[in-house]
């Protein structure tokens, strides 16, 4: 059985990002969003980027997070490599999976199935 959320960690991890390199990261999430009718708009901080994504219109429903990561630090000490994502004993290792990429993941996850399952118009102003 394929879960969305972890199939969108798993390419958020393998995505070495660290600050100030997105490595594609944000495209990723970017592309996700406009496809279930996220308005977007870059916001680049000298060499690190950054967006601003929003949908519907009333009280505002925000996400916030990041998808850099702490460089992985002694490869050694890995049991696999950091931007390998791996399941083992029914857990998801890989840099990133905990803070934050895994959260990004079933945010955006989540927004695409209240976008499938609700009315078209959903109350609110939603946020990432």
């Amino acid at each position: 059985m394929s879960c969305p959320v972890i199939e969108l960690t798993q390419q958020l991890i393998r995505r070495p990002s660290l600050s100030p390199d997105d490595a594609g990261c944000q495209a990723l999430l970017i592309e996700r969003l406009q496809a279930i009718g996220f308005t977007v708009e870059r916001m680049d901080f000298a060499d690190t980027q950054n967006f601003w994504a929003w949908r519907g219109q009333g009280e505002t429903l925000a996400f916030a997070g990041h998808t850099d990561v702490v460089p992985p630090g002694d490869a050694d000490r890995w049991i696999n490599p950091p931007f390998e994502p791996t399941i083992r004993d029914g857990m998801l290792f890989g840099r990133g999976a905990a803070d934050m990429k895994g959260s990004l993941a079933a945010m955006v996850v989540a927004g695409r199935t209240l976008c499938r399952t609700t009315s078209p118009t959903i109350r609110g102003d939603w946020h990432f």
